[in-house]
C-alpha cells in the first residue's frame, strides 16, 4: 500500500499532514496491519526529524506560486508551475500511490493534476473557515474531504464533508505541566504569557510585545516565539529596553518552540497571544484563555473568520490588526488575566470548540481509501 502526502506553503500547512502521518503508522502497528509506503512530496522536507522517525519517504517537486496580487515574479511562476505539473506526471506515476492526501497550498497543484489523470483516489483537508484555491478546486475530484470548522461546508461538496476538526501532531495536544516552570526558569507564583505568531513568527507582533515588555513583565513572565528570522532583531531591542530592569530573567525569547519546549510552555501559561491559522485547533486542545490577532489580508480572509469561528464558542479575545496598539494589547491582557470568571468561560468554551482524535479519524478514512484502491 502507498500513500502519498502533498502540501507546501508553510509549517501550518505540512504539519497537518506528518499528523496524519503519524496516525497512519499508529493504525498500521495497532491493528498488526502490514505498515504502507508513505511518500512526502514538497518543496521541501519541513522537518527531517518527523520525516526520518516516521519512516516518510520525501520527494521534492518546486512549482510556482501564483499571487492575488500584481507581480512580475507570477509571470515567471506559470512557467515554473507548468514544469512541476510534467515533472508531477512522472514522480506520481513512479509511485502510483493508492490514494493521496492533501491540505492544499500551492504546492499541491502539481501532484494532484496527475493523480487526477491516473484516476488515483484524492482526499483533501480543508483546515480554515474559507478554503483555499487548491482545495475549492480539487474538491470537485475528490473521494472524501474533512475539514477543520463548521462553516466550511458552506463552500465545498456537503456530500462528500466529515466534519473532524484539525489533525494534530501527536504529543502537541497534551501540554506538559509538571516541571514545565522548572525547564523554563520561570516563578510559578507569577502568571505567564505565551506569545505564538506562527511558524514563521510575526513582525507586528513581536513589535508591540517588544513595545510594551517592560510593563508586562512587573505583573507576568513572557514566553515569546519570535519566528527564526527575527530571534535576532527581538532580542537585541529586547536586552536594550530591559538592560537594567530587575525583571529581565521574566522574558524567555526563543527562535522557535520544538516540541518539549512547546509542551512545557503551555504547561506553564495562563494566556496565549496568537495569529488565527491552525494554532487555533491547538489552543482548543489545551483549553486555555487566548487573544488572537488574525492576519489582515489572509487569502479569503480566513484568519479572521477562523477567529470569529473561535470566539462564536465564547473562547477567545479578538484584536484586529487595524486595532493593534500597545495600549489596547496591554489593556486586553490585564482585563483578562485579572478576571477569573470571563477566563473559566473562554477555557470552557475552547474545551467545547476542540476536536480531539482529528488525525485519527483522517487516518482511518485515508486508510479505508488505500485499501478499496489497493485491491
Amino acid at each position: 500500500m502507498k500513500i502519498l502526502l502533498t502540501g507546501a506553503g508553510s509549517g501550518g500547512h505540512v504539519y497537518p499532514l506528518f499528523a496524519v502521518a503519524q496516525q497512519i503508522r499508529k493504525i498500521s502497528q495497532d491493528n498488526k496491519l502490514l505498515q504502507p509506503h508513505i511518500f512526502f512530496v514538497s518543496d521541501q522536507k519541513y522537518d527531517t526529524s518527523i520525516l526520518s522517525k516516521n519512516n516518510i519517504e520525501f520527494r521534492k517537486l518546486s512549482t510556482g506560486k501564483l499571487r492575488r496580487y500584481f507581480s512580475i515574479t507570477n509571470f515567471f511562476d506559470f512557467f515554473k508551475t507548468i514544469s512541476a505539473v510534467i515533472k508531477a506526471f512522472f514522480l506520481v506515476f513512479s509511485i502510483y500511490p493508492d490514494v493521496v492526501f492533501t491540505n492544499g497550498g500551492y504546492g499541491a497543484f502539481p501532484v494532484l493534476v496527475a493523480a487526477r489523470f491516473f484516476r488515483i483516489p484524492v482526499m483533501i483537508h480543508a483546515a480554515d473557515t474559507v478554503p483555499g484555491r487548491v482545495i475549492t478546486w480539487s474538491s470537485k475530484f475528490a473521494k472524501k474531504i474533512s475539514i477543520g470548522f463548521p462553516e466550511t461546508i458552506d463552500y465545498l461538496p456537503e456530500e462528500k464533508i466529515a466534519f473532524t476538526g484539525n489533525p494534530i501532531r501527536r504529543g502537541t495536544d497534551i501540554a506538559l505541566i509538571q516541571g514545565a516552570h522548572e525547564f523554563l526558569k520561570l516563578d510559578e507564583n507569577i502568571p505567564t504569557i505565551l506569545i505564538l505568531g506562527g511558524s514563521q513568527g510575526a513582525v507586528i507582533i513581536n513589535d508591540i510585545i517588544v513595545d510594551i515588555l517592560p510593563n508586562l513583565l512587573e505583573k507576568y513572565q513572557v514566553i515569546h516565539q519570535t519566528g527564526k528570522d527575527n530571534f535576532e532583531d527581538v532580542t537585541q531591542r529586547a536586552n536594550l529596553l530591559l538592560e537594567k530592569s530587575s525583571n529581565k530573567t521574566r522574558y524567555k525569547p526563543f527562535k522557535y518552540l520544538d516540541l518539549l519546549a512547546l509542551r512545557m510552555s503551555v504547561g506553564a501559561s495562563d494566556l496565549i497571544i496568537s495569529r488565527a491559522g491552525s494554532t487555533i485547533s491547538e489552543i482548543a486542545l489545551w483549553g486555555i484563555p487566548s487573544i488572537l490577532i488574525p492576519i489582515t489580508d489572509s487569502q479569503g480572509d480566513h484568519q479572521r473568520k477562523n477567529a470569529f469561528s473561535y470566539a462564536g464558542f465564547g473562547a477567545t479575545v479578538i484584536i484586529e490588526e487595524k486595532n493593534l496598539s500597545k495600549h489596547i494589547l496591554g489593556a486586553e491582557i490585564d482585563k483578562l488575566m485579572t478576571n477569573t470568571k470571563k477566563r473559566d468561560k473562554m477555557i470552557a468554551g475552547a474545551k467545547e470548540f476542540a476536536k480531539p482524535g482529528a488525525a485519527q479519524k483522517i487516518a482511518e478514512q485515508i486508510l479505508g481509501v488505500a485499501v478499496k484502491h489497493e485491491k
